[in-house]
Formats: structure tokens, C-alpha cells, sequence
């Protein structure tokens, strides 16, 4: 029997029909769901992910708030201008992009970023709350994970998780998200020795490492979930998918996969955020 595929963007797709909807009910009470993007620098790559997540913000009816800031913007401004969409009242969800230049404290201005509106899960306060069990936004491509894994109805109670990568915003909170799902989790790194034989032993692997290819097809187990979280330049992900239908019981592909669901539920966050006000 060949393997499930877990498309995300058919997923996406949907659960953009779905918050269409929603939008639409929200802006007949007065509330136009908006989303408020930073971006400091010019760096190509982040300009057009913001891009990508404005546009999808347009294609489902959500206001977006686009704010360019210079290279040489300094901590203190980037944490004022947070300040002022803290502020916002009518500003429900925003998003820093990563990375910003080297001279800015990233860390300080995400955690400045309120609770409330911390759409994309990059507080360390969101994290806590995430990993403790208590309501907050996920990070986006972790939490886009689990809606994946669970509109597929993939038990995942008791399985061996390996997640490969230790990342703020991704591989940690998505070990913190599989052991809240009663997976026993391992998280590998690049100090990780044997790391071909743990991932061996996986019923579960999420590839989150950053490098193409990295996990090769003989590594992963005969019926295990595959998750590639990765996607680099030559249209491939972390993970060796070549003959994957044949060895895993579901992966996700590459592209098509994972990636759709990040953006998706950056907005769907963007949407249960401005519906709390609606709800209060």
C-alpha cells in the first residue's frame, strides 16, 4: 500500500474558503481582521515572504498594515514602532520578519510584541504558555504542522518523535507541541552523535535543520510519518523524498506540503485573534 500524502495546500486552500467566512462575519460587527507586517532592511528573501503573506491577507478580505523600516534602524525605534501597534486597536495580529539586521536585540523586539497579537508564536511568553498547555498562538510552521497531522487523523499518541533541528520558532516549539500530543519526543541538533540511528528508530521524524537533503531515504524507518519542513532553492526539503511513497505510511511533499500551511495559519491566528474581541 503507497503512502498518504499530506497536502498541505489542498488543506490551506480550504481553510481559506473557511476564513473568508469568518472575515466576512467579523466585518458585519465592525471588526476588519488586520494583520500589521514589519520588515527592516531589504533583505530579497524577506521581502518576498512578506509579500506572500500580504497577499493572502488581500485573498481572504484581511486588512494588512505593511511597515518598511531602513537597514540602519536601531532597537529602540523598531521597539517603539511595536509600541504603537501594541497600541492599535484595531490592529489584531503582527508578524516581525526574521531576521533583522545584526545591530537590533530580535529577541528583545519579539518579546515586545503583546500576547494577544502575537500571531506568528515568537514570544517566549507564547511558548511557555504553548508548551505549558495554556491558549496561545503556536509558531506558525509547527502549529500548521499539527492541523496537517491532525486533518489526516494521524495518531500520534505514544509514537517515537524525532524532531531534527532546534530552532526557536520551529524545531523547539515542535517538540513542545508533539509531547503535548503524547508523542515520547527526541530533538537532534548538530551536536547530536549517531544521529542516522536515532532517526532510524523513529515512528515519527519532522525534518527542521536547514540543510537540503540532509536525512537520506535508507535512515527512515519502513512505515514511519515523514515530515519535511524544509525547502531550499533547488525545490527540495531536509528530507530525501525520493522513493518516500514506497517506505513512509504518509509524508508531506516538497513543495506542497508544510509551506502552505505556515502562511495559512499565520492569518487563521490573525482571524481567532480579532474574533476574541467579537467573543469579549
Amino acid at each position: 500500500m503507497s503512502a498518504k500524502i499530506l497536502d498541505g495546500k489542498k488543506l490551506a486552500s480550504h481553510s481559506e474558503e473557511e476564513i473568508k467566512k469568518e472575515v466576512l462575519t467579523l466585518k458585519k460587527h465592525g471588526i476588519a481582521p488586520t494583520l500589521a507586517t514589519i520588515l527592516v532592511g531589504n533583505d530579497p528573501a524577506s521581502e518576498t515572504y512578506v509579500r506572500m503573506k500580504r497577499n493572502t491577507c488581500k485573498k481572504v478580505g484581511i486588512e494588512s498594515i505593511a511597515v518598511e523600516l531602513p537597514e540602519a534602524t536601531t532597537t529602540e525605534e523598531l521597539l517603539e514602532t511595536i509600541d504603537d501597534l501594541n497600541n492599535n486597536p484595531n490592529v489584531h495580529g503582527i508578524l516581525l520578519q526574521h531576521p533583522v539586521p545584526s545591530q537590533i536585540d530580535e529577541r528583545k523586539c519579539f518579546d515586545a510584541i503583546n500576547i494577544e497579537k502575537d500571531v506568528d508564536g515568537v514570544t517566549c511568553l507564547g511558548f511557555g504558555n504553548m508548551s505549558m498547555g495554556i491558549d496561545a498562538y503556536g509558531s506558525c510552521t509547527p502549529a500548521g504542522i499539527i492541523r496537517l497531522i491532525k486533518h489526516y487523523e494521524l495518531e500520534i499518541q505514544g509514537l517515537n518523535a524525532v524532531v531534527v533541528g532546534r530552532s526557536p520558532i520551529l524545531g523547539k516549539p515542535m517538540a513542545m507541541m508533539l509531547l503535548n500530543l503524547n508523542a515520547t519526543v527526541t530533538i537532534c541538533h548538530s551536536r547530536t552523535q549517531n544521529i542516522k540511528n536515532i532517526i532510524k528508530n523513529a515512528d515519527l521524524i519532522v525534518g527542521a535543520v536547514g540543510i537540503p537533503k540532509f536525512i537520506k531515504i535508507d535512515w527512515v524507518k519502513q512505515g514511519a510519518i515523514v515530515i519535511d519542513a524544509g525547502f531550499h532553492p533547488e525545490k527540495c526539503g531536509d528530507i530525501d523524498l525520493d522513493q518516500m511513497d514506497k517506505i513512509s505510511s504518509a509524508y508531506t511533499p516538497v513543495p506542497g506540503g508544510v509551506g502552505p500551511m505556515t502562511i495559512n495559519t499565520l492569518i487563521l491566528h490573525t482571524v481567532q485573534s480579532a474574533k476574541k474581541i467579537l467573543n469579549n
